[in-house]
């Protein structure tokens, strides 16, 4: 099959999928996608074992049984989120309030209401699109930064769907993301970027759950341009419903250099992710590989 022809057909098919998934019986869609999920786990590909390899660094006194429980478990959550993704533009804004439960909010509302802009962190943590959209409800919108998917029209397919959600989308790499991150902070905006994964290879190296690790530089460096704090969220998974924690403000230290603060904050940063995995291993869904 040539490279043109399997990039049509995958577009093809997450465009179905968002068309036919969102109208279909809710119960019968999960069930379809429970089957997936341990069926993909029995298969035990590549992103299995990467999954495996890395709640093991997350669970490292667990037996081989609970691992390979929270292995399965995990698989789950991962297909809950895709399923729910197809299914969120369906969603009214009653029901996104009422799924998505934040159990310190008024922290969160107190820093945004200081109009300095608020960094937000999440990782790939349960279904951190419901997330977002729950913010984009709340705080009038929020800008973001997508991974530039291949192919090129599956990207634009994700932008046009964060973009209906109510989020500003910006592209991965794109030579001024930086500079409009800065200005939709300094108005007054959310910023929201994901924080576990170094997609761009240019982060920076931190203890991540007992191991050496790069993540995203990004949010200590722009917390640094305006003065925003960083707030990491951790998600989960509780029935029905999607949970969140944030946690402490990050910000930088003036008695150090810079250099030095971009160190320091990150690692809190990396700390405070690395304790939401741990709380919730079942609901990371980080496939790739993460350790260096």
């Amino acid at each position: 099959m040539s490279d043109a022809l399997s990039e049509k057909l995958t577009t093809a098919a997450f465009r179905a999928a968002w068309l036919g998934i969102r109208f279909a019986p809710k119960g019968i869609a999960a069930v379809a996608f429970v089957r997936i999920a341990d069926r993909t786990y029995k298969q035990n590909g590549k992103g299995v074992q990467q999954l495996r390899a890395n709640l093991s660094q997350v669970l490292p006194d667990s037996s081989e049984v609970e691992l390979e429980t929270t292995v399965r478990a995990g698989m789950r959550s991962y297909l809950r989120y895709w399923l729910e993704v197809f299914r969120l533009p369906s969603l009214s804004v009653t029901d996104v309030r009422t799924l998505f439960v934040i159990d310190n909010v008024d922290m969160l509302d107190e820093h945004m209401a200081l109009g300095k802009g608020v960094i937000m962190v999440p990782g790939h943590l349960a279904n951190w699109d419901l997330g977002g959209a729950w913010a984009a409800d709340r705080y009038d919108g929020f800008t973001t930064v997508a991974e530039r998917l291949k192919p090129e029209a599956l990207f634009d397919q994700f932008v046009k769907y964060r973009q209906t959600l109510g989020m500003e989308v910006l592209p991965l790499g794109a030579p001024d993301v930086i500079r409009s991150l800065a200005r939709a902070l300094k108005s007054g905006r959310m910023v929201a970027l994901l924080g576990d994964r170094d997609i761009g290879g240019k982060g920076i190296a931190v203890d991540f759950l007992g191991a050496q690790a790069t993540i995203p530089a990004g949010p200590a460096l722009l917390s640094l341009m305006t003065g925003a704090p960083v707030l990491a969220i951790g998600l989960w998974y509780d029935g029905e419903i999607c949970r969140g924690h944030v946690y402490d403000p990050i910000l930088g230290d003036e008695g150090q250099d810079r250099q030095q603060q971009m160190l320091t904050m990150t690692q809190q940063l990396a700390d405070n992710l690395g304790d939401a995995i741990r709380k919730h291993p079942q609901d990371w869904h980080v496939l790739q590989k993460v350790w260096t």
